[in-house]
């Protein structure tokens, strides 16, 4: 009846699995998420493994394989039977929940029920609830797992799970490595963020700390070090981590990003053609393919003076063809992949094929929910191929305005800044009395908080009276007209 079925309903909404923590997955990303997952599972060596089943089987529901679902669901079942015989109630709670939303989607009301009842008397019997949820620092740490997996967008929710299961277990070392993992993502996530970086490196500390046998964990400590300007300090747990036989293609994949910065890129590669034999369709694995021969080539550039030719000439093109290859592969598996779109228009543009940087451009631009961070990178490096390699300074301007007009310190926007003074200057020795470059010099001001400096700034066009007299005033005449026309507001 339709009473019973509204009654299920609000019995399955007070739930805690993965059908009721608003994962924030993109339709697109699903596949990708898939084989993730499925690598996870074959390749990571964890003891965390019952969450990576569960998040399998929503992911199977998510498309449309709610049997699939099921299988998985029984994997966690019997995993954490195996694993935490000891506790198999609690950690069953969120199992239970997602075979309750299972059933309930497959229409079997009855089957649905018996899993709600089991997540009900366990509830009262753990925690003295009446409801069908309870307060629980694996639950929150599964959670998490969960979203950490999702994706970017979920991960400041993910961090905030793993905090509160921390303040009931501080040593706990699922919490600890959870947590660092977050914390380490999250950085690179929202690469500006710079406040962090100390304690980042101190939360993955205590990770390795707790689980000195994973070597996964010691990697990304090893990678942190270096960021921090601690190489030497990080090679040693590079190579810690490379002598034990656990999660062996995630460290390989993480040395090789270690030796792409160093600049080995010989070495970083020999790695990820290692990892990429046993997961070849990992897109992580084939944009650091990508990167690596995008430093290779750049590598050349700086030997020949940014003039190579003959078999350097050659060379380049080969690899310009090798990074395109792998960017390509990456878009096409995740769509959403902003920074690999990027990395590919810039390829195009060194081979010379600016209609398809332009479409790769386009794409990113048309995607929503891009965060701050990354929109301000989008229009930085699409204002440069604007403005080098389309000849479009009006074009350009207007881009690197929009990067300058999201307030969040970043390389790419102190960049945009630059780009915009040199433009601006230039049209001034064109034309000193051009009402939108000193329009940009004053904004540049405002922003710098140099208003008193401005006279210095623009020494060199001081003897045009025009330029003076429009200095002077209060604001450019035509300031606000202007800023909503190059900002579309």
């Amino acid at each position: 009846t339709s009473q019973n079925f509204y009654q299920i309903k609000d019995k399955l909404e007070q739930l805690k699995c993965h059908f009721t923590w608003e994962l924030v997955i993109n339709d697109t990303e699903i596949p990708e998420l898939e084989n993730r997952v499925l690598e996870q599972i074959e390749f990571l060596d964890t003891t965390y493994k019952v969450g990576i089943y569960s998040l399998l089987a929503y992911v199977k529901h998510l498309r449309g394989q709610n049997e699939e679902a099921l299988k998985s669901l029984k994997e966690a079942e019997d995993l954490t039977q195996q694993e935490h015989a000891n506790q198999s109630d609690m950690r069953s709670l969120v199992i239970w929940g997602n075979y309750a939303w299972l059933h309930y989607h497959m229409g079997q009301h009855a089957e649905a029920q018996i899993y709600l009842d089991k997540v009900k008397n366990t509830c009262r019997k753990l925690a003295n609830s009446s409801s069908y949820r309870m307060e629980c620092p694996y639950m929150d740490c599964e959670e998490g797992w969960a979203l950490l997996k999702c994706g970017g967008s979920n991960y400041e929710r993910a961090k905030v799970c793993f905090e509160k299961a921390l303040e009931v277990d501080p040593e706990n070392p699922e919490f600890s490595t959870g947590y660092a993992i977050t914390v380490y993502r999250l950085e690179s996530y929202n690469k500006a963020v710079r406040h962090t970086g100390a304690f980042c490196l101190n939360t993955l500390k205590q990770a390795v700390r707790l689980n000195p046998k994973d070597a996964y964990i010691k990697a990304l400590l090893a990678l942190k070090l270096q960021g921090v300007g601690q190489e030497a300090e990080g090679e040693k747990y590079i190579k810690e981590a490379l002598t034990n036989a656990s999660s062996k293609i995630y460290v390989f994949r993480y040395t090789a990003t270690f030796y792409r910065r160093k600049g080995s890129l010989d070495e970083a590669l020999q790695y990820l053609k290692l990892a990429l034999k046993a997961t070849p369709s990992s897109v992580v694995l084939h944009h650091q393919m990508g990167l690596c021969y995008k430093s290779q080539m750049i590598q050349i550039n700086k030997a020949t003076n940014w003039q190579p030719k003959g078999q350097d000439r050659e060379n380049i093109n080969r690899i310009i063809q090798s990074a395109i290859s792998h960017f390509e592969f990456a878009v096409q598996e995740k769509p959403t992949f902003e920074f690999a779109y990027i990395d590919l228009a810039e390829m195009y543009t060194e081979a010379g094929d600016h209609k398809k940087a332009e479409d790769a451009y386009q794409k990113v631009l048309c995607m929503e929910s891009l965060n701050k961070y990354m929109l301000q990178q989008v229009h930085f490096h699409y204002g440069r191929f604007l403005e080098l390699k389309k000849k479009s300074e009006v074009d350009a301007i207007s881009h690197y305005l929009k990067a300058v007009k999201i307030e969040k310190a970043s390389l790419a926007r102190n960049k945009s800044i630059s780009s915009l003074k040199k433009l601006a200057l230039k049209k001034l020795q064109r034309d000193a009395s051009d009402v939108e470059s000193l329009c940009i010099l004053e904004l540049i001001q405002k922003i710098k908080g140099e208003m008193n400096e401005a006279p210095d700034l623009l020494s060199r066009f001081v003897a045009s009276k025009t330029l003076a007299l429009t200095w002077n005033q209060p604001k450019c005449p035509s300031t606000d007209e202007w800023m909503k026309k190059m900002w579309h507001i």
